[in-house]
């Protein structure tokens, strides 16, 4: 790599962004972290930020509260800016999108137009504002690039291909193929279902992630997000994309292409793998982390999924093709099932359903401004409650 990156992390005290600085940490020679943004995890923050010294920070608890910005961060010389205001620093290279939910879409728009390249694992960004992040990416000539192992593991795929050095090259392309865990609930009937605790949903069988990332893998919301996200990045029909039950998340996704040949991308379950190709593309740079083992792990299947058990991803397919403001109604009524059932105010199975009678009572905008997705969102919000009684 010829010069150091110089990354902000935006979320950096979730899952991906402890990871994200993990394998900025282990890079520390090609990679250097000079802003960093969080929400309410302002301890966690801080350290951080006593530890890589970034000359930009955020957090609401740092603006309500200024003289704890001065006393605990006096000696990092940092400027407190808002998150906008830090992704278009001139000396920014990267910008990591580790936020969750609806907080990344300013943020991610204001990178893109300040020409910073984009490295996403915020899967709203794209679901609710696909076409709106992409035309503008388009428009500044930005790149953005993915960090959902998935999506991650088709730009791999595509990388040898001439097409666009790794993303958009559908006229190559007869079909994506997503593979999905399945989640702690994979072999749960319906009956079963139907009684399930938070508790045994959060137990994933192979990655550890947040709450709510893991109840949407268990409902398989995450897999549908996926392909919404996949359509917008790779440019890919909808009826192009499918996804196939794979147990051992060692093969993350697959592509097949137009002579019947199919590449796929295998590994571990570690994000910061994705996390660091991402990082430092397009060089690949050695690091320690645990090695794949064929022998150890001796057989890779693959299963249809049952849509009649995960009628979530039914529900993302068709707002997703619906387009307008349904998916964002989609994402803002999943996040909000998914905390009610958390709260053990709704059952496992009601999930899906206060999801679809949302959606049946959406009246959508084609081609919304990002005004209208963020209000779709809030009416989305609020139907949701209204329909559990909340």
């Amino acid at each position: 790599m010829n010069q150091t990156k110089r990354v902000v992390v935006l979320g950096s005290t979730g899952s991906i962004g402890r990871q994200t600085l993990q394998v900025a940490k282990a890079l520390a020679d090609h990679l250097r972290v000079i802003g960093l943004a969080a929400g309410g995890n302002a301890e966690l923050l801080l350290q951080q930020v006593q530890e890589f010294k970034p000359r930009f920070v955020y957090s609401p608890s740092l603006v309500q509260n200024r003289t704890l910005f001065r006393e605990r961060l006096s000696k990092v010389n940092c400027q407190l800016l808002t998150m906008e205001e830090m992704v278009s620093q001139g000396e920014v290279d990267l910008v990591v999108i580790a936020t969750a939910g609806k907080v990344g879409l300013p943020s991610t728009l204001a990178a893109i137009r300040a020409g910073k390249r984009v490295a996403l694992a915020n899967k709203e960004v794209l679901v609710m504002a696909g076409e709106i992040m992409m035309t503008e990416a388009a428009a500044h000539g930005v790149d953005i690039w993915p960090i959902d192992s998935e999506h991650s593991a088709i730009w791999q795929c595509l990388r040898s291909e001439a097409v666009m050095d790794g993303l958009r090259g559908n006229d190559k392309i007869t079909r994506l193929v997503l593979t999905a865990s399945g989640g702690a609930l994979r072999d749960y009937d319906k009956p079963r279902l139907a009684a399930v605790s938070p508790e045994e949903v959060l137990q994933h069988p192979t990655w550890s992630m947040g709450k709510k990332v893991t109840v949407d893998s268990a409902t398989l919301m995450n897999k549908g997000l996926e392909v919404i996200e996949a359509h917008w990045l790779f440019k890919v029909d909808y009826e192009r994309i499918t996804i196939v039950l794979h147990r051992q998340s060692i093969v993350h996704s697959l592509v097949e292409f137009i002579d019947g040949s199919m590449k796929a991308q295998l590994s571990l379950p570690d994000m910061r793998l994705p996390i660091q190709y991402a990082l430092t593309y397009p060089e690949r740079l050695p690091n320690a982390l645990p090695r794949l083992d064929l022998i150890e792990i001796k057989q890779l299947t693959f299963e249809p999924i049952d849509l009649d058990r995960f009628p979530c991803l039914r529900l993302a397919g068709q707002a997703g093709r619906s387009g307008g403001t349904y998916p964002a109604v989609l994402s803002a009524a999943d996040e909000e099932s998914v905390q009610m059932f958390l709260s053990k105010r709704i059952g496992f199975l009601e999930i899906a359903t206060v999801i679809e009678e949302v959606l049946s009572q959406h009246q959508s905008i084609a081609n919304p401004t990002l005004d209208e997705i963020l209000e779709a969102d809030r009416w989305s919000r609020r139907k949701s409650q209204e329909i559990v009684g909340c």
